[in-house]
């Protein structure tokens, strides 16, 4: 009986250690984002004093009615950035998921001459620095004239997104048996009704978790488009967060609210797909 006892207090001194570890590291990690929020409801006077207040003495709206012309000087065009934005990654995304699940499916299931060759290439494309790409882009962007246009920022996160999106599709569609497609097709399916009605719904998680990690690169992607983008007409918002800085002061302010705003978007987008994301990122984890 004490050892049963010491055996359970032991396990439960553990599970109590493990889970006040993951909420020590949760706190750290949460906390920039936590604080980047407070601020965006607190007035100048508090964000910039030094020592810090850390408990907030008020908390308000300002920074957001400035933000949206409200009060005070002239708004920054949020809600063009915000469409920008949308427009720009969920096309990309859309495309890049296409060509990813094309690729992805072709690498999964066909043998064909320099298939590993081309498989390496196309992950070594992804190993470069974007920022790298800045100055090749916009010379080759410049000549042809899509600087500081939808397209061309498009054009530039399907390229950095495809070779992602079909590695790790091509992981996703490894794990689903050849057998069910096989199986469709003698039951009378065509090959590209047994990939639809087949294959893509077993492994639709793992393209959702893809999906969702090129939506959020586009979406957060700063260094590419502050260098492709000029006008207020292609800007998205991590480049709209410069329109709080001038000569002499920043706005931290409305640098918080606007960051904000981006967050929000991206946590909706996580919160509707999380099964789906789950299941995707444990998809090939667990062979029955």
């Amino acid at each position: 009986m004490d050892s049963n006892l010491s055996h359970r207090l032991k396990a439960r001194a553990l599970k109590l250690a493990h889970l006040a570890t993951l909420f020590v590291a949760m706190s750290i990690i949460c906390l920039p984002g936590l604080w980047i929020v407070l601020n965006s409801f607190r007035p100048t006077v508090e964000i910039m004093a030094k020592p810090p207040v850390w408990i907030p003495n008020e908390l308000n709206l300002d920074h957001y009615r400035s933000m949206f012309g409200g009060i005070g000087e002239g708004g920054v065009p949020v809600l063009t950035y915000f469409m920008n934005s949308l427009v720009i990654s969920v096309t990309s995304t859309v495309i890049a998921l296409l060509v990813g699940m094309a690729g992805g499916y072709a690498f999964a299931r066909y043998k064909f001459k320099g298939k590993a060759a081309l498989f390496v290439g196309l992950m070594v494309t992804r190993a470069v620095p974007g920022v790298a790409l800045s100055l090749p882009l916009f010379i080759v962007y410049a000549r042809i004239g899509i600087i500081d246009t939808h397209f061309g920022m498009i054009l530039t996160y399907v390229a950095m997104n495809v070779p992602f999106t079909v590695w790790l599709i091509d992981g996703f569609f490894r794990q689903v048996p050849k057998e069910l497609a096989e199986a469709a097709e003698i039951d009378g399916c065509t090959r590209w009704q047994a990939f639809w009605r087949v294959e893509f719904p077993v492994a639709k998680a793992g393209i959702a978790s893809a999906g969702i990690f090129a939506f959020l690169t586009s979406w957060n992607e700063y260094a590419l488009a502050s260098q492709l983008t000029r006008s207020v007409t292609s800007k998205t918002m991590p480049v709209g967060l410069l329109d709080f800085t001038s000569e002499f002061t920043l706005n931290w302010g409305g640098m918080c609210a606007l960051a904000v705003l981006m967050i929000i978007p991206a946590l909706v987008l996580t919160f509707l797909v999380q099964k789906h994301l789950i299941a995707g990122l444990t998809f090939g984890g667990v062979k029955g």
